[in-house]
């Protein structure tokens, strides 16, 4: 309905998974993390898990989907327009979709242009940073196009005390002399394909690193490349002055995901 809380107060959650040769991606840990958003936004998801599961499953059979996106989107409903509607309905829909890689191929191999956004992601007491609500979404909308109207392929986002967070719907990742670096992701989400690069770069004896960084840290950085569901895995070439190559660390772990993903 026109009216539900989701669209108008911004209680809304959502996943975005991919499925890769028929093969859903990390399907438990997508829908594990839905639920925990909709408790953290007091939504009661009225499915259980694997009946959630198993409607994902069936509808990619249905739709044929053997690369693509699958999107469950849970929200208030339309019985009370008021802030305080906790006794409403939640809703719960899927969406599944033929999805190429987000930047185009070509994109990919030369890198992406970002620049440093003008907004900047909230702290933990001022919005549920934690989750994949909706909402959140809307400062990272208005810095890609800002970014994109400056000629820019995406934004870079910093958090509240100034220090780097991530893209507009990526994590970032960072490479010197060998070494992985990250930011801690304690006011943005900590993705699942962030976790599985991390993963895949343990397995490879990579060194990690996970703190916070400023603006200058980009300094002498060698390699740049984001991480996210959609963008999986994409190098970047510039975060406005400061330039990076598409080294052979980051082809190697591109390399090493798509195994995982085919499997």
């Amino acid at each position: 309905h026109v009216l539900n809380h989701g669209l108008h107060y911004g209680s809304c959650v959502f996943e975005g998974i991919r499925i890769y040769n028929g093969k859903i991606f990390k399907l438990d840990e997508h829908i594990k993390r839905l639920y925990f958003s909709a408790k953290l936004l007091d939504l009661e998801i009225p499915y259980k898990v694997n009946d959630i599961k198993d409607i994902i499953i069936e509808l990619t059979k249905k739709q044929r989907v053997k690369n693509g996106y699958i999107r469950p989107v849970a929200w208030r409903g339309s019985e009370k327009m008021a802030i305080s509607a906790k006794d409403a309905s939640t809703h719960i829909a899927i969406a599944t979709w033929t999805w190429p890689s987000y930047f185009s191929p070509d994109k990919i191999l030369e890198g992406i242009r970002l620049t440093i956004s003008d907004w900047v992601r909230p702290s933990p007491n001022s919005a549920p940073t934690n989750s994949k609500a909706a909402g959140l979404y809307m400062i990272c909308s208005l810095s890609k196009h800002q970014a994109e109207s400056k000629g820019y392929d995406d934004a870079l986002m910093l958090d509240y005390r100034g220090y780097i967070a991530e893209a507009t719907g990526a994590n970032i990742f960072f490479i010197k002399k060998n070494k992985l670096y990250t930011p801690l992701p304690d006011c943005f989400l900590d993705g699942i394909t962030r976790k599985s690069v991390i993963d895949i770069a343990k397995s490879l004896k990579i060194n990690i690193e996970e703190k916070h960084y400023k603006p200058d840290f980009l300094e002498d950085c060698e390699e740049v490349f984001l991480t996210g569901t959609a963008v999986e895995i994409t190098p970047v070439n510039s975060i406005d002055n400061y330039t990076f190559t598409v080294g052979e660390t980051t082809k190697t772990l591109i390399k090493e995901f798509k195994k995982l993903v085919k499997l």
